[in-house]
């Protein structure tokens, strides 16, 4: 436990370096998000933004630095993937990863019922409680009228929604989302940004993307990565304007 740290931050990262056999993936990378925020990130192939993520949620462990969640109480760098997300850290990776051949409503409920298999229960009852939560995801997401189809039908953007509603499912306080909108039409793109900005009321949120017209839609204060540490953080404007940002990224 990292109960000493005294930090308000929902998530604080500080000093943390990462290397792969000599190549430094991330290099003394500091930054923190504050509860109930949401934050973009951004940067070129390569910057250190996966393997942020992978330190985060206890897939790669970092050489050096401090990693702490839930206003200092929990230092992720001595738990294992398992316990992370647990405390409430939530992952949605680039590819959707639903289950095609079941319904919306049962992929959601696949997620609550993991949920609760968490928490140590048996037997599980599709209480009103739960179909009430399911009925709210499922507004959220954008996907009532779609509930009784099959995953494997929904367009790509739906995926998409899907997948971030089974995230919902389990409660995280911390969702960490992975480009959202590749591979989007601009409606769908769109739809997003109002999405996870609905969501971002009840919980903290990094989402990770490279179209600059949806971070700008976010509304959002932004981190620029580059060569694994923050190479700029501001509002879009501010980071879209820094000459170094122009150079290593927006320039290309």
């Amino acid at each position: 436990m990292a109960d000493q740290k005294t930090t308000s931050a929902m998530l604080y990262i500080n000093g943390v370096s990462v290397s792969f056999d000599g190549f430094r993936a991330l290099n003394n990378l500091s930054f923190s998000v504050e509860p109930g925020e949401m934050r973009a990130i951004i940067g070129p192939n390569g910057a250190g933004k996966t393997t942020m993520m992978d330190g985060v949620t206890g897939k790669t462990r970092p050489d050096t630095g401090e990693v702490v969640f839930d206003g200092g109480v929990h230092d992720l760098t001595s738990l294992d993937e398992t316990q992370i997300a647990e405390l409430g850290i939530g992952r949605k990776f680039q590819k959707p990863t639903v289950f095609d051949m079941h319904t919306v409503d049962d992929n959601l409920r696949l997620a609550l019922k993991a949920d609760r298999r968490t928490r140590g229960t048996l037997f599980w009852k599709d209480s009103s409680e739960e179909r009430d939560r399911l009925d709210i995801i499922l507004k959220t997401i954008r996907l009532t009228p779609s509930r009784a189809a099959v995953a494997g039908s929904l367009s790509h953007g739906q995926k998409q929604w899907l997948e971030i509603g089974m995230l919902l499912a389990q409660e995280p306080k911390l969702m960490l989302i992975d480009e959202p909108v590749a591979g989007m039409t601009d409606a769908e793109t769109k739809q997003t940004a109002d999405l996870l900005r609905e969501i971002n009321r009840d919980r903290t949120i990094v989402v990770v993307e490279h179209d600059m017209t949806f971070v700008r839609d976010l509304g959002v204060r932004v981190i620029c990565l580059h060569e694994g540490s923050v190479l700029a953080e501001g509002t879009i404007d501010q980071v879209s304007e820094n000459e170094r940002v122009v150079e290593v990224y927006l320039g290309r």
